[in-house]
Formats: structure tokens, sequence, C-alpha cells
């Protein structure tokens, strides 16, 4: 073996160099942080502008462009980044978050802010690109799959807790607030007044979660009570989670029972993309679909003339009330098999059926129907899928009207590359 050295090219890390380019110019053109800002910088953020308090005249600092918080958050849940602490060492570090933000600096709690803040925002602008869509003809709403997926709350399972232990821990939450608020006007014997502000706003703040708790449980009580006098059983002791009170307690997909809610997407069989959202606290789908179709026709003046959904969602009443305001459903019939199996018709009329789940029944046992039902899973499981992939796999944020909002980020986000990708094949062909 030979004992000359190979000649080596090495790192120089101490080297001092003077650059001049921006970043405009070191962002890539096709890269996709700057479709999300072409996309932002269209919107009609007036609603957004109204809220800010730094005005002419006004003593403090100027407000970060709401664009700007816009921009940062949908990039960011496109490559499923849901945290502000994340995503606010990001716009510092990382070349695309840098060129959306500006290279200004903005702390996290600006960021989680903004997140939580925007749903009214956002549930329009949600509106309002699925409506544009329709208009230039990308999409229509003649048939729509709905389907849900339960998201684990930010609360553990041993955070439930029966009305005598919440009680307990509200008598020794409050004590120690007083106890803060005490020492506060005392010598805090080293304690840092950052500190000791700290300190108290986590007593505060667990104060009002267990206050919150107090609350929901009463509702839970009256409502598991009256559910009980009509079985004509008596009422269950009810628990409810000191984290987050407005979580419930339901089966996932792996068979087991974790706090988490009931998010429900709507989406067109056209281009899915996403048309309507809620959350909900039910453990199952059964009564989701006329809330659906109700909010289908707030949004955009019309009702799908198909909906599409799986035998969770099958109840006569759903399908009678859809079918008296002009939506025929597609839903498998339950358990055809063994009917067949007992000698019986499963697609015939029922005693107690109605105009509309006779016409449903008769509907499913065609072959044209059964192959409309199929675009159900390629669509509405497919967005769902998708929302998963780009984080929605548990909340950060508590409470419903915060859940919400997580997921109408998603929601905007995944309608916003449907939109590119809609685009896409007309600027190729216009090459």
């Amino acid at each position: 073996m030979s004992d000359v050295n190979p000649r080596l090219r090495y790192a120089h890390r101490s080297q001092i160099e003077m650059r001049t380019d921006s970043l405009d110019q070191l962002l890539p053109p096709e890269h996709p942080a700057r479709d999300v800002w072409a996309f932002v910088s269209r919107l009609d953020v007036s609603e957004l502008l109204k809220r800010i308090r730094a005005l002419p005249g006004r003593a403090g600092a100027p407000a970060i462009d709401p664009r700007v918080l816009l921009a940062v958050w949908l990039y960011a849940t496109s490559q499923g980044i849901g945290s502000a602490r994340t995503l606010a060492e990001l716009c510092q570090n990382h070349l695309a978050y840098r060129w959306l933000s500006g290279d200004l600096e903005i702390n996290y709690h600006t960021l989680s802010d903004f997140r939580t803040g925007q749903g009214d925002f956002l549930n329009t602008l949600l509106t309002q690109v699925v409506a544009t869509m329709m208009h230039h003809g990308l999409i229509d709403l003649n048939r729509v799959a709905q389907d849900g997926l339960k998201v684990r709350a930010a609360a553990g399972g041993s955070s439930f807790r029966r009305p005598a232990s919440i009680e307990t821990c509200l008598h020794e939450a409050r004590a120690q607030v007083e106890a803060l608020r005490r020492q506060d006007d005392e010598d805090t014997g080293g304690v840092g007044r950052r500190q000791q502000a700290a300190r108290e706003r986590a007593a505060a703040d667990r104060l009002a979660r267990l206050e919150a708790a107090q609350r929901e449980l009463e509702h839970l009580q009256k409502e598991n009570a009256a559910k009980r006098r009509e079985r004509r059983k008596p009422p269950d002791e009810v628990r409810c989670s000191t984290t987050d009170p407005q979580a419930r307690k339901m089966k996932m997909a792996d068979g087991g029972f974790r706090p988490a809610y009931n998010v429900q997407v709507a989406t067109a069989t056209t281009g899915g993309v996403i048309v309507g959202v809620e959350v909900t606290q039910a453990g199952h789908d059964a009564e989701q679909m006329t809330p659906m179709l109700k909010q289908l026709h707030d949004r955009y003046q019309q009702r799908p003339a198909e909906m599409l959904v799986d035998g969770g969602y099958v109840s006569r009443e759903a399908i009678d009330a859809a079918d008296a305001d002009g939506t025929a459903v597609y839903a498998p019939v339950k358990e055809p098999d063994k009917q067949r199996a007992e000698g019986k018709d499963p697609y015939a009329p029922k005693p107690g059926d109605k105009a509309g789940t006779i016409a449903w029944r008769a509907r499913m046992s065609t072959e044209a129907a059964k192959q409309t039902y199929q675009q159900r899973a390629r669509t509405a499981e497919w967005a769902n899928a998708q929302l998963r992939n780009h984080g929605l796999t548990r909340f950060r944020l508590r409470g419903l009207t915060k859940v919400l909002a997580e997921v109408l980020w998603q929601a905007v986000t995944h309608n916003l590359q449907r939109l590119l990708a809609f685009r896409r094949p007309a600027d190729l062909a216009a090459a």
C-alpha cells in the first residue's frame, strides 16, 4: 500500500465572505412558498386590518402584516408543522420561512395568537375559495362525499375526573391562586418578578380550566339525566377532563378509547376539494349528515344533488330530510347478505319507511348506484388522509372553538394545494 497521502479539499468554516444576494434571489423561482405568497397577496384581508390597534397618532410598535402571518402558517401547515415555537425558529433559520416573513422577527406568542384567533376569517376564506373554484367551473357541488375522523385531543385519559374530584381540585386551585397573590404582596424570597408572574399565570390558567370543567360537567349531568329518563334508568356518574373540558372519550381506529374530537369533512368528488368542515363531540357519525347539508346550503346557497356517506350516517330521519330538500343519499344498506340468507329482499320497503327511505333502498339496489358510491372512499377518505399527512393527528389547541380553527387551517391549506394542482396543467400548456 502506498504511503502517499491523497489530495483532499477541506472545509474552511472560519472563512469570511461577503454576499450580496437578497432573500428573493436565494429562493428558487419554482419554490412552493412563492405559490403560497401569490395566493395570500390577492386575498382581501380588510377584516384582519380592522383588528390592528397600531394606528397613526397612537403609541406602540407597528403590527406585523397579517398577510405575512397568514402565509407562514399556511406554508407551515402544508409541511405538517403545527408548533408556534418551531415556526418562530424556522422564520429565523429556514430560507423559505425567512422569505415568507421578509426576515421580520416574529415571536411564538404572536404566531400562536394569530393561529387561534382567525377562525371566523378562515371560515369565510374557505367559502370564498370554494365559491371561486365553482365560479370558474373547476369543481361543482353536484356530488359530495362526507366522512369523519377522530382526532386525539390535547388531554390525557387520566385527566377525566368525577364531580367530587373536580370540586376538590377547584378548592386547591383557588387556595393556590390566593397564596400566590399574597406572596406577590410580600417578600418573594428571592424569586424574580418574571418567575413569580409565570407562577401566577399558570395557577390562574389551571383554575380557569377547572372552572370550565365544572360548567361542562353540569351540562353533561343534565344531558345524561335526560337520556336516562327516556330509557327509565338511573343516571350514570359522568366524568370530565380537567385539561380540555370539551373533549370526549371516543373509540379510535385502533379500538382504544382516548380523549378526542370528531371532525366531519365534506369533499366534492370533482377535484377532491373540501367544501365543509365541522367539529363535534359525538363519538359516532349518526346525525351528522343533516347539519353538514345545512352548512353547505348556508355557505353556497345550494345543496348537493347527491350525498355519499358510509353506513354510520344511515338513519331514516336523515335520509328523509335530505330527500325532502332535493338531495339523493348514496349509502350502503345494512347487512344485505344476511337478509338474503333469510329469504328477504334487503332493498324492499320496510315498515315505517317514508318516501325518501323507500327511494334510497330502491336506488341502492342498482348497479349504477353502487358504482357511484365507490367514489366516496377515493374522495372523502383520501381527503381525510391528506389532512392526517399534514399533521392532523393530534390537536395542539383546546376547546371546540380553537380546535375548529385548527381544522380550518388544514382545510384552507388543502384547498390551496388543490387550486395549485388545477392551475399547473394550464400553465404547462401555456408554456
